[in-house]
C-alpha cells in the first residue's frame, strides 16, 4: 500500500509565511532597541542588560491581552491598533509601580497565519514599544490549525520594567487631604468590550449608529488604542513627590483606585469634575446603565488616576499638562467610614 506524503503545510502549518512574518518584523523591532539590549529577536531566549545607572533595581513585570475588543478588530478588519492596547495594558501597570518599562515580549497565535495582518499587529505592537521606550526584544508566533476560526488570533503581551528599591510606589504613604488627579483617556482603551460589543448590536438592530463620536468616525472612535502615559507620568514622578498611581483597566475607577489606597482611606471624587465625552454618553445611554455602573465597568474618561500631596498638585497638574496630558483635579483622599473606598458624588 502506498502512503501518501503529508508535509507539515499540508497539515495546515506554513513555515515559509512564519519566516516571512519574522522578516517583515525585523525592522520594525530595530525602531524600539535601547540601552540593555544585548540580543534581541531571532534567538532562542532575548538578553537584556539593567542599564547600570540603577543603583538597587528592583524588576517589576506585568502581562496582559486585549480581551474581546479583538472581535470587531476581526469584524471591521482594524488591525493596526490593537497592537498598541497590548503594550499598553501591560507597561502601563508596570508604571503604576514607578517603574521604568525596559522590554517587551509577545505571544501571537491563530488558526492560520495571514502575514499582512500578523504584521500590521506586530507593528502596533512596535509603535506602542517605540511610543513607551520599551523594546520589543522577544516573542512567539503560533500558527495552530483547528484551534482559532479562520480569520481570529490571540494576543498575549509581557513587560519588564524597573525601578530604584528606594522608589517604589506602594500608595503607603497616602493619606487624608491628598488630591486625586485624573489623566484624561482616549476613549474605552481595552476593557468593558463585552458590554460595548452588546451597546453596538442593540444600536445596529435599532438603526441608532452614529456617524462620529467626539470627532471621529464611529470605528476609529470605538477601536481608538489605549493611551500610553509612561514616558509623560515618568517625567512628571522625577520631578514631584507623587504618593500613587492608578491604572484604571477593567473595574474602572471604582475597583482599580482601591488598590493603590492604604488601609482606613478612602477616595472621595467628584461627580461632573471630569467631562463626560460623547463616546461614554452614548454607550451609558445605549446600555440603560446608571453612573455606578459605568464607573465600574469603563475608565469612564480617566485611564490614570495620580495621588500627590495637596501642596504638590497644581505644580504636579501643570507639568503633566506641559507634557500633553489631559488633567483633572477629580477629588481628594479622605478616611474611610462604613461604606467603600471610592465615592464619586
Amino acid at each position: 500500500m502506498t502512503t501518501t506524503p503529508i508535509s507539515y503545510k499540508d497539515a495546515g502549518v506554513d513555515i515559509v509565511a512564519g519566516d516571512a512574518l519574522v522578516e517583515r518584523i525585523k525592522p520594525l523591532a530595530k525602531k524600539t532597541m535601547r540601552e540593555g539590549v544585548l540580543a534581541g529577536i531571532g534567538g532562542f531566549g532575548a538578553l537584556f542588560e539593567v542599564p547600570k545607572r540603577y543603583q538597587e533595581p528592583v524588576l517589576v513585570s506585568g502581562t496582559d491581552g486585549v480581551g474581546t475588543k479583538l472581535k470587531l478588530a476581526f469584524e471591521w478588519n482594524m488591525h493596526d491598533t490593537v497592537g498598541i492596547d497590548l503594550v499598553a495594558m501591560s507597561v502601563n501597570d508596570v508604571l503604576v509601580q514607578g517603574a521604568e518599562p525596559l522590554f517587551f515580549l509577545d505571544y501571537f497565535a491563530c488558526g492560520k497565519l495571514d502575514v499582512d495582518t500578523a504584521a500590521a499587529v506586530v507593528g502596533g505592537i512596535a509603535k506602542g514599544c517605540e511610543l513607551s521606550g520599551c523594546a520589543l526584544i522577544g516573542g512567539e508566533t503560533a500558527e495552530m490549525p483547528g484551534m482559532y476560526p479562520a480569520g481570529e488570533y490571540d494576543l498575549a503581551g509581557f513587560a519588564v520594567g524597573a525601578v530604584e528599591k528606594s522608589k517604589i510606589l506602594t500608595g503607603k504613604d497616602v493619606k487624608p487631604g491628598d488630591v486625586v488627579l485624573g489623566l484624561g483617556s482616549h476613549g474605552v482603551h481595552s476593557n468593558g468590550f463585552s458590554l460595548v460589543r452588546k451597546c453596538i448590536e442593540r444600536a445596529e438592530s435599532q438603526g441608532t449608529v452614529p456617524a462620529t463620536l467626539d470627532g471621529q468616525p464611529f470605528k476609529q472612535a470605538i477601536m481608538a488604542p489605549t493611551r500610553l502615559y509612561v514616558k509623560n507620568v515618568l517625567a512628571a514622578l522625577a520631578q514631584h513627590p507623587i504618593k500613587a498611581l492608578a491604572h484604571i483597566t477593567g473595574g474602572g475607577l471604582l475597583e482599580n483606585i482601591p488598590r493603590v489606597l492604604p488601609e482606613g482611606t478612602a477616595a472621595h471624587l467628584v461627580k461632573g469634575s471630569w467631562p463626560q465625552t460623547e463616546l461614554f454618553a452614548w454607550l451609558q445611554q445605549t446600555a440603560g446603565i446608571d453612573d455606578i455602573e459605568m464607573n465600574r465597568t469603563f475608565n469612564n474618561g480617566i485611564g490614570m488616576v495620580v495621588v500627590v500631596d495637596a501642596e504638590a498638585a497644581a505644580a504636579t497638574a501643570a507639568t503633566l499638562r506641559e507634557l500633553g496630558e489631559s488633567v483633572y483635579e477629580i477629588g481628594r483622599i479622605a478616611e474611610q467610614g462604613a461604606g467603600e473606598q471610592v465615592v464619586v458624588a
